[in-house]
Protein backbone atom coordinates (compact mmCIF):
# COMPACT_ATOMS: atom_id res chain seq x y z
CA UNK A 1 0.00 0.00 0.00
CA UNK A 2 1.23 3.68 -0.78
CA UNK A 3 2.16 5.81 2.09
CA UNK A 4 2.73 9.88 2.17
CA UNK A 5 5.92 10.69 4.02
CA UNK A 6 5.14 14.36 5.09
CA UNK A 7 7.63 16.79 7.27
CA UNK A 8 5.38 19.78 8.42
CA UNK A 9 5.97 23.15 9.59
CA UNK A 10 6.05 24.61 6.32
CA UNK A 11 3.41 27.70 5.52
CA UNK A 12 1.72 26.48 2.16
CA UNK A 13 1.38 29.80 -0.44
CA UNK A 14 1.21 29.95 -3.93
CA UNK A 15 -1.64 29.35 -6.55
CA UNK A 16 -3.76 25.90 -7.22
CA UNK A 17 -6.69 25.49 -9.87
CA UNK A 18 -9.62 23.77 -8.32
CA UNK A 19 -10.76 20.44 -11.10
CA UNK A 20 -13.91 19.01 -11.75
CA UNK A 21 -15.96 17.63 -9.20
CA UNK A 22 -15.12 14.27 -7.78
CA UNK A 23 -18.99 13.59 -6.64
CA UNK A 24 -20.22 15.06 -10.04
CA UNK A 25 -18.00 13.97 -12.97
CA UNK A 26 -17.97 9.87 -12.26
CA UNK A 27 -22.02 10.10 -11.98
CA UNK A 28 -22.13 12.41 -15.37
CA UNK A 29 -20.58 9.46 -16.93
CA UNK A 30 -23.42 7.22 -16.11
CA UNK A 31 -26.03 9.83 -17.40
CA UNK A 32 -24.45 9.88 -20.32
CA UNK A 33 -24.77 5.74 -21.04
CA UNK A 34 -29.00 6.96 -21.37
CA UNK A 35 -27.79 8.52 -24.99
CA UNK A 36 -27.28 5.51 -28.11
CA UNK A 37 -24.43 8.78 -28.95
CA UNK A 38 -21.18 9.27 -27.58
CA UNK A 39 -20.95 12.04 -24.77
CA UNK A 40 -17.41 14.53 -24.18
CA UNK A 41 -17.08 15.53 -20.84
CA UNK A 42 -14.46 18.25 -20.29
CA UNK A 43 -13.12 19.16 -17.13
CA UNK A 44 -13.16 15.64 -15.64
CA UNK A 45 -10.54 15.03 -12.70
CA UNK A 46 -7.74 11.94 -12.96
CA UNK A 47 -8.96 10.65 -9.73
CA UNK A 48 -9.43 6.94 -9.32
CA UNK A 49 -13.67 6.97 -8.73
CA UNK A 50 -13.40 8.09 -12.53
CA UNK A 51 -10.79 5.28 -13.14
CA UNK A 52 -13.19 2.61 -11.61
CA UNK A 53 -16.30 4.01 -13.43
CA UNK A 54 -14.53 3.55 -16.84
CA UNK A 55 -13.84 0.26 -15.73
CA UNK A 56 -17.58 -0.65 -15.02
CA UNK A 57 -18.47 1.06 -18.23
CA UNK A 58 -16.45 -0.82 -20.25
CA UNK A 59 -17.42 -4.11 -18.53
CA UNK A 60 -20.87 -3.77 -19.89
CA UNK A 61 -19.51 -3.55 -23.19
CA UNK A 62 -19.68 0.66 -23.93
CA UNK A 63 -16.43 2.40 -24.28
CA UNK A 64 -14.38 5.74 -22.34
CA UNK A 65 -11.67 7.38 -24.23
CA UNK A 66 -9.19 9.94 -23.25
CA UNK A 67 -10.27 12.59 -25.12
CA UNK A 68 -7.55 15.20 -24.45
CA UNK A 69 -6.45 16.70 -21.24
CA UNK A 70 -9.02 16.45 -18.54
CA UNK A 71 -11.43 15.15 -20.72
CA UNK A 72 -13.29 12.17 -22.04
CA UNK A 73 -15.19 10.53 -24.59
CA UNK A 74 -18.34 8.34 -22.92
CA UNK A 75 -19.88 5.69 -25.98
CA UNK A 76 -22.53 4.03 -24.84
CA UNK A 77 -23.24 2.39 -28.24
CA UNK A 78 -21.54 -1.22 -27.72
CA UNK A 79 -23.31 -2.01 -23.90
CA UNK A 80 -24.39 -5.45 -23.83
CA UNK A 81 -24.63 -6.63 -20.62
CA UNK A 82 -26.80 -5.46 -17.13
CA UNK A 83 -24.99 -6.94 -14.48
CA UNK A 84 -22.58 -5.04 -12.70
CA UNK A 85 -19.01 -6.48 -11.87
CA UNK A 86 -18.82 -7.49 -8.14
CA UNK A 87 -15.40 -6.61 -7.93
CA UNK A 88 -15.46 -3.46 -9.97
CA UNK A 89 -19.29 -2.23 -7.75
CA UNK A 90 -17.19 -2.79 -4.23
CA UNK A 91 -15.28 0.10 -5.13
CA UNK A 92 -17.51 2.81 -6.10
CA UNK A 93 -20.60 3.85 -3.93
CA UNK A 94 -22.60 5.30 -6.79
CA UNK A 95 -22.81 2.03 -8.69
CA UNK A 96 -26.49 2.08 -7.78
CA UNK A 97 -26.88 4.53 -9.92
CA UNK A 98 -26.32 2.05 -13.02
CA UNK A 99 -29.65 0.80 -12.27
CA UNK A 100 -31.62 3.56 -14.71
CA UNK A 101 -29.35 3.72 -17.94
CA UNK A 102 -29.49 -0.44 -17.48
CA UNK A 103 -32.96 -1.02 -16.85
CA UNK A 104 -33.91 1.54 -19.95
CA UNK A 105 -31.41 -0.34 -21.96
CA UNK A 106 -32.75 -3.85 -20.79
CA UNK A 107 -35.36 -4.02 -18.77
CA UNK A 108 -33.19 -5.37 -16.26
CA UNK A 109 -30.43 -4.41 -13.58
CA UNK A 110 -28.11 -6.71 -11.27
CA UNK A 111 -26.42 -3.97 -9.04
CA UNK A 112 -23.67 -5.52 -6.61
CA UNK A 113 -24.86 -3.46 -3.42
CA UNK A 114 -22.43 -0.34 -3.61
CA UNK A 115 -18.66 0.04 -1.71
CA UNK A 116 -16.74 3.35 -1.34
CA UNK A 117 -16.20 5.03 2.16
CA UNK A 118 -16.86 3.34 4.82
CA UNK A 119 -18.53 6.97 6.66
CA UNK A 120 -22.13 5.39 7.10
CA UNK A 121 -25.08 3.11 6.15
CA UNK A 122 -25.59 5.19 3.19
CA UNK A 123 -29.06 3.01 3.13
CA UNK A 124 -30.36 2.27 -0.24
CA UNK A 125 -33.63 2.41 0.67
CA UNK A 126 -33.99 6.12 -0.12
CA UNK A 127 -33.36 4.75 -3.54
CA UNK A 128 -35.22 1.81 -4.30
CA UNK A 129 -38.58 2.48 -2.85
CA UNK A 130 -38.35 5.32 -5.35
CA UNK A 131 -37.69 3.07 -7.94
CA UNK A 132 -40.41 0.66 -7.24
CA UNK A 133 -43.12 3.34 -7.24
CA UNK A 134 -42.39 3.71 -10.71
CA UNK A 135 -42.61 0.10 -11.69
CA UNK A 136 -39.58 -2.42 -11.14
CA UNK A 137 -39.38 -4.95 -9.01
CA UNK A 138 -36.36 -5.77 -6.93
CA UNK A 139 -34.94 -8.38 -4.82
CA UNK A 140 -31.66 -9.17 -2.74
CA UNK A 141 -29.55 -12.05 -3.52
CA UNK A 142 -26.94 -12.74 -1.02
CA UNK A 143 -24.77 -8.82 -1.84
CA UNK A 144 -26.51 -8.37 -4.96
CA UNK A 145 -29.83 -6.29 -6.27
CA UNK A 146 -32.04 -7.97 -9.13
CA UNK A 147 -34.34 -4.80 -10.43
CA UNK A 148 -36.51 -5.51 -12.99
CA UNK A 149 -38.97 -3.58 -15.44
CA UNK A 150 -39.76 -5.13 -18.83
CA UNK A 151 -42.61 -2.86 -19.42
CA UNK A 152 -40.77 0.57 -19.07
CA UNK A 153 -40.75 2.95 -16.31
CA UNK A 154 -43.83 5.03 -15.60
CA UNK A 155 -43.38 8.86 -13.82
CA UNK A 156 -44.70 9.43 -10.57
CA UNK A 157 -44.82 11.41 -7.69
CA UNK A 158 -42.58 10.69 -5.22
CA UNK A 159 -41.32 12.29 -1.94
CA UNK A 160 -38.07 11.67 0.02
CA UNK A 161 -38.27 10.83 3.58
CA UNK A 162 -35.26 12.39 4.06
CA UNK A 163 -32.25 14.47 1.73
CA UNK A 164 -30.50 11.89 -0.13
CA UNK A 165 -27.66 13.46 -2.47
CA UNK A 166 -27.60 10.06 -4.50
CA UNK A 167 -30.78 8.83 -4.31
CA UNK A 168 -32.18 12.10 -5.93
CA UNK A 169 -29.65 11.85 -8.87
CA UNK A 170 -30.18 8.17 -8.70
CA UNK A 171 -34.16 8.50 -9.67
CA UNK A 172 -33.46 11.48 -12.02
CA UNK A 173 -31.37 9.16 -14.09
CA UNK A 174 -34.06 6.49 -14.04
CA UNK A 175 -36.64 9.19 -14.56
CA UNK A 176 -35.34 10.85 -17.80
CA UNK A 177 -36.63 7.99 -19.96
CA UNK A 178 -39.70 6.83 -18.07
CA UNK A 179 -43.67 7.03 -19.82
CA UNK A 180 -44.84 10.49 -18.11
CA UNK A 181 -44.19 13.12 -15.70
CA UNK A 182 -42.23 12.78 -12.55
CA UNK A 183 -41.97 15.09 -9.55
CA UNK A 184 -39.55 13.88 -6.86
CA UNK A 185 -40.50 15.88 -3.72
CA UNK A 186 -38.13 17.12 -0.73
CA UNK A 187 -34.96 16.28 -3.67
CA UNK A 188 -31.22 16.98 -2.76
CA UNK A 189 -30.59 20.59 -3.29
CA UNK A 190 -27.00 20.31 -3.61
CA UNK A 191 -25.15 22.05 -6.80
CA UNK A 192 -23.77 18.25 -8.38
CA UNK A 193 -27.41 17.43 -8.93
CA UNK A 194 -27.81 20.58 -10.54
CA UNK A 195 -24.61 19.91 -12.62
CA UNK A 196 -26.60 16.30 -13.61
CA UNK A 197 -29.77 18.08 -14.30
CA UNK A 198 -27.69 20.33 -16.65
CA UNK A 199 -26.42 17.77 -18.60
CA UNK A 200 -29.12 15.94 -18.88
CA UNK A 201 -31.10 18.73 -20.05
CA UNK A 202 -27.88 19.38 -22.72
CA UNK A 203 -28.74 16.12 -24.05
CA UNK A 204 -32.41 16.57 -24.30
CA UNK A 205 -34.09 15.83 -21.36
CA UNK A 206 -37.07 17.83 -19.64
CA UNK A 207 -36.22 18.47 -16.42
CA UNK A 208 -36.59 21.49 -13.85
CA UNK A 209 -36.62 22.70 -10.87
CA UNK A 210 -40.27 24.10 -9.67
CA UNK A 211 -38.90 25.04 -5.90
CA UNK A 212 -36.16 24.40 -3.67
CA UNK A 213 -36.59 20.97 -3.17
CA UNK A 214 -39.46 20.09 -6.12
CA UNK A 215 -37.35 18.54 -8.90
CA UNK A 216 -39.90 17.57 -12.64
CA UNK A 217 -39.21 15.74 -14.76
CA UNK A 218 -40.78 15.32 -18.14
CA UNK A 219 -40.38 11.50 -19.99
CA UNK A 220 -38.86 11.67 -23.65
CA UNK A 221 -38.73 8.89 -25.33
CA UNK A 222 -34.43 9.51 -26.27
CA UNK A 223 -31.26 11.45 -25.59
CA UNK A 224 -28.45 13.00 -27.56
CA UNK A 225 -24.82 12.97 -26.93
CA UNK A 226 -23.14 16.26 -25.87
CA UNK A 227 -20.15 17.94 -24.56
CA UNK A 228 -20.45 19.00 -21.09
CA UNK A 229 -18.10 20.96 -18.58
CA UNK A 230 -18.07 19.63 -15.27
CA UNK A 231 -18.56 21.91 -12.69
CA UNK A 232 -15.65 23.05 -10.36
CA UNK A 233 -15.06 20.63 -6.97
CA UNK A 234 -16.09 22.64 -4.03
CA UNK A 235 -15.02 20.39 -1.80
CA UNK A 236 -11.28 20.43 -3.07
CA UNK A 237 -11.06 24.26 -2.48
CA UNK A 238 -12.27 23.88 1.01
CA UNK A 239 -9.65 21.23 1.23
CA UNK A 240 -6.93 23.81 -0.17
CA UNK A 241 -7.92 26.44 2.03
CA UNK A 242 -8.01 24.83 5.43
CA UNK A 243 -5.08 23.80 4.52
CA UNK A 244 -3.62 27.31 4.12
CA UNK A 245 -5.34 28.43 6.98
CA UNK A 246 -3.64 25.88 9.05
CA UNK A 247 -0.30 26.10 8.33
CA UNK A 248 -0.48 30.03 8.73
CA UNK A 249 0.15 30.39 4.80
CA UNK A 250 -1.85 32.45 1.94
CA UNK A 251 -3.06 30.79 -1.71
CA UNK A 252 -5.25 31.53 -4.40
CA UNK A 253 -7.38 29.01 -5.24
CA UNK A 254 -8.62 29.37 -8.94
CA UNK A 255 -11.97 27.80 -11.01
CA UNK A 256 -14.27 28.56 -7.78
CA UNK A 257 -18.02 29.13 -7.84
CA UNK A 258 -18.08 31.37 -4.32
CA UNK A 259 -22.26 30.89 -4.27
CA UNK A 260 -21.34 27.08 -3.45
CA UNK A 261 -18.91 27.95 -0.94
CA UNK A 262 -21.35 30.33 0.64
CA UNK A 263 -21.96 28.57 4.17
CA UNK A 264 -18.19 27.96 4.21
CA UNK A 265 -16.97 31.11 3.98
CA UNK A 266 -19.41 32.47 6.33
CA UNK A 267 -17.55 30.78 8.92
CA UNK A 268 -14.36 32.03 7.99
CA UNK A 269 -15.41 35.61 8.49
CA UNK A 270 -16.90 33.98 12.43
CA UNK A 271 -13.22 32.69 13.10
CA UNK A 272 -11.27 35.71 11.32
CA UNK A 273 -9.48 34.14 8.83
CA UNK A 274 -8.86 36.41 5.95
CA UNK A 275 -10.44 35.67 2.38
CA UNK A 276 -11.10 37.85 -1.06
CA UNK A 277 -13.24 36.84 -3.74
CA UNK A 278 -11.29 37.57 -6.83
CA UNK A 279 -12.69 37.80 -9.94
CA UNK A 280 -11.24 34.99 -12.43
CA UNK A 281 -10.76 34.78 -16.28
CA UNK A 282 -13.98 32.75 -17.12
CA UNK A 283 -17.15 34.75 -16.52
CA UNK A 284 -18.72 31.86 -14.69
CA UNK A 285 -16.10 30.71 -11.92
CA UNK A 286 -14.06 33.17 -10.03
CA UNK A 287 -11.13 32.90 -7.44
CA UNK A 288 -11.06 32.67 -3.44
CA UNK A 289 -7.81 33.88 -1.96
CA UNK A 290 -7.46 32.69 1.85
CA UNK A 291 -4.49 34.14 4.05
CA UNK A 292 -3.91 34.41 7.83
CA UNK A 293 -3.98 37.12 9.61
CA UNK A 294 -4.47 37.00 13.37
CA UNK A 295 -5.40 34.03 15.81
CA UNK A 296 -7.95 32.22 15.07
CA UNK A 297 -11.13 31.75 17.36
CA UNK A 298 -13.49 29.16 17.53
CA UNK A 299 -16.70 28.42 15.90
CA UNK A 300 -18.97 25.88 16.18
CA UNK A 301 -20.02 23.86 12.94
CA UNK A 302 -23.60 21.63 12.25
CA UNK A 303 -23.59 19.96 9.21
CA UNK A 304 -26.30 19.78 6.64
CA UNK A 305 -27.56 18.97 3.53
CA UNK A 306 -26.85 21.87 0.98
CA UNK A 307 -27.15 25.04 1.50
CA UNK A 308 -25.54 24.14 4.99
CA UNK A 309 -22.41 23.55 5.77
CA UNK A 310 -21.39 20.25 4.08
CA UNK A 311 -20.51 16.95 5.34
CA UNK A 312 -17.64 16.63 3.54
CA UNK A 313 -15.75 19.46 5.32
CA UNK A 314 -16.39 18.92 8.05
CA UNK A 315 -13.27 17.21 9.03
CA UNK A 316 -10.88 19.29 7.01
CA UNK A 317 -12.47 21.84 9.31
CA UNK A 318 -11.63 19.82 12.50
CA UNK A 319 -8.32 20.18 11.81
CA UNK A 320 -8.26 23.81 11.11
CA UNK A 321 -9.95 24.74 14.29
CA UNK A 322 -7.13 22.82 16.10
CA UNK A 323 -5.61 26.22 15.75
CA UNK A 324 -8.05 28.11 16.60
CA UNK A 325 -8.37 29.72 20.19
CA UNK A 326 -10.95 28.36 22.74
CA UNK A 327 -13.24 25.60 22.47
CA UNK A 328 -15.31 24.79 19.06
CA UNK A 329 -18.20 22.30 17.99
CA UNK A 330 -18.75 20.18 15.37
CA UNK A 331 -22.28 18.67 15.14
CA UNK A 332 -23.04 16.26 12.33
CA UNK A 333 -25.79 15.12 11.13
CA UNK A 334 -25.74 13.50 7.79
CA UNK A 335 -23.74 10.61 8.67
CA UNK A 336 -24.49 8.32 11.68
CA UNK A 337 -20.28 7.55 12.16
CA UNK A 338 -18.20 10.25 11.15
CA UNK A 339 -15.27 10.66 13.29
CA UNK A 340 -13.41 7.88 12.57
CA UNK A 341 -10.57 9.86 12.38
CA UNK A 342 -10.39 11.74 15.51
CA UNK A 343 -8.25 8.80 17.76
CA UNK A 344 -5.38 9.78 13.94
CA UNK A 345 -5.77 13.38 15.38
CA UNK A 346 -5.59 12.79 19.16
CA UNK A 347 -2.65 10.29 18.96
CA UNK A 348 -1.07 13.91 16.50
CA UNK A 349 -1.49 15.46 19.97
CA UNK A 350 -5.18 17.19 19.14
CA UNK A 351 -7.70 18.14 22.06
CA UNK A 352 -10.90 16.40 20.54
CA UNK A 353 -13.79 15.24 23.35
CA UNK A 354 -16.69 13.12 21.40
CA UNK A 355 -19.75 13.19 22.75
CA UNK A 356 -23.34 12.94 21.80
CA UNK A 357 -25.75 16.11 22.01
CA UNK A 358 -28.84 16.25 23.18
CA UNK A 359 -31.25 16.30 20.69
CA UNK A 360 -35.41 16.15 20.83
CA UNK A 361 -36.46 13.50 18.06
CA UNK A 362 -33.16 12.46 16.94
CA UNK A 363 -34.73 10.13 14.59
CA UNK A 364 -36.61 13.39 12.87
CA UNK A 365 -33.55 15.77 13.34
CA UNK A 366 -30.55 13.42 11.73
CA UNK A 367 -30.47 12.58 8.36
CA UNK A 368 -29.15 9.24 8.50
CA UNK A 369 -31.96 6.39 9.19
CA UNK A 370 -32.21 6.65 12.73
CA UNK A 371 -32.17 2.67 13.20
CA UNK A 372 -28.56 2.38 11.83
CA UNK A 373 -26.91 4.30 14.85
CA UNK A 374 -25.35 2.51 18.04
CA UNK A 375 -24.40 3.07 20.72
CA UNK A 376 -20.64 3.93 20.22
CA UNK A 377 -21.48 6.25 17.96
CA UNK A 378 -20.68 10.01 18.31
CA UNK A 379 -22.63 12.94 16.66
CA UNK A 380 -20.42 16.09 17.83
CA UNK A 381 -16.49 17.15 18.95
CA UNK A 382 -15.55 19.39 21.19
CA UNK A 383 -12.15 21.03 20.04
CA UNK A 384 -9.64 22.93 21.95
CA UNK A 385 -7.29 24.98 20.57
CA UNK A 386 -4.72 26.22 19.73
CA UNK A 387 -2.87 22.94 20.11
CA UNK A 388 0.42 22.26 18.43
CA UNK A 389 0.12 18.92 16.76
CA UNK A 390 3.40 15.92 16.35
CA UNK A 391 4.33 13.82 13.76
CA UNK A 392 3.22 10.23 14.02
CA UNK A 393 2.24 7.46 12.00
CA UNK A 394 -1.05 7.49 10.91
CA UNK A 395 -4.11 5.30 9.01
CA UNK A 396 -6.36 7.02 6.26
CA UNK A 397 -10.08 5.49 6.32
CA UNK A 398 -11.59 7.29 3.62
CA UNK A 399 -10.91 10.51 1.95
CA UNK A 400 -12.30 13.43 3.78
CA UNK A 401 -10.16 11.66 6.50
CA UNK A 402 -6.99 11.31 4.34
CA UNK A 403 -7.08 14.99 3.52
CA UNK A 404 -7.27 16.25 7.19
CA UNK A 405 -4.86 14.39 8.21
CA UNK A 406 -2.58 15.16 5.61
CA UNK A 407 -3.36 18.85 6.89
CA UNK A 408 -2.55 17.78 10.36
CA UNK A 409 0.85 16.08 9.04
CA UNK A 410 1.52 19.18 7.16
CA UNK A 411 1.06 21.19 10.57
CA UNK A 412 3.15 19.41 12.82
CA UNK A 413 6.75 19.64 13.33
CA UNK A 414 8.52 16.68 12.19
CA UNK A 415 7.97 13.92 9.82
CA UNK A 416 4.69 11.83 10.09
CA UNK A 417 3.54 8.98 7.37
CA UNK A 418 0.07 8.38 6.17
CA UNK A 419 -0.71 4.86 5.18
CA UNK A 420 -3.94 3.18 2.75
CA UNK A 421 -3.45 7.09 0.86
CA UNK A 422 -5.11 4.78 -2.01
CA UNK A 423 -8.43 6.58 -0.40
CA UNK A 424 -7.10 10.46 -1.17
CA UNK A 425 -6.62 9.52 -4.32
CA UNK A 426 -10.16 8.16 -4.94
CA UNK A 427 -11.05 12.16 -4.74
CA UNK A 428 -7.77 14.10 -5.14
CA UNK A 429 -5.53 14.40 -8.32
CA UNK A 430 -2.18 14.49 -8.04
CA UNK A 431 -2.74 15.99 -4.60
CA UNK A 432 0.98 15.38 -3.76
CA UNK A 433 2.25 16.96 -6.37
CA UNK A 434 -0.15 19.85 -6.09
CA UNK A 435 0.84 20.42 -2.23
CA UNK A 436 4.34 20.25 -3.14
CA UNK A 437 4.26 22.99 -5.59
CA UNK A 438 2.89 25.32 -2.78
CA UNK A 439 5.80 24.52 -0.67
CA UNK A 440 4.83 21.15 0.92
CA UNK A 441 7.48 18.87 2.25
CA UNK A 442 5.60 15.56 1.26
CA UNK A 443 7.24 12.23 -1.09
CA UNK A 444 4.71 9.65 -2.13
CA UNK A 445 6.06 6.10 -0.97
CA UNK A 446 4.47 2.93 -3.56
Amino acid sequence: MAKFIIEGGTPLKGKVKIGGAKNSGFKLMIAALLSEEPTTLRNISNIRDVAVMKEIIEALGGRVEVDGDHSLRVSPRGLNKYQVPTDLAGKSRASSMLMGPLLARFGKAVVPLPGGDKIGARPLDRHLTGVEAMGAAFEQLNNQLIVKSYSGLIGTDYSFGKNTHTGTETLIIASVLAQGKTVLKNAAAEPEVDDLINMLNSMGARIRRVGPRIIEIEGVSSLHGTHYTVMPDRNEAVTFACAALATGGELTIENVRLPDLAAYLEKLSEIGAGYEMIKGESFVNENLKVFAKKELKSADVVTGPHPGFMTDWQAVWTTLVTQAAGESIVHETVFENRFNYVPQLVKMGAKIKLFNPSVERPEMFYNFNWQDNKPDYFHAAKIAGPTPLRATEVVVADIRAGATLTIAALLAKGISVLHDIEHIERGYEDFEKRLTALGAKIKKVV
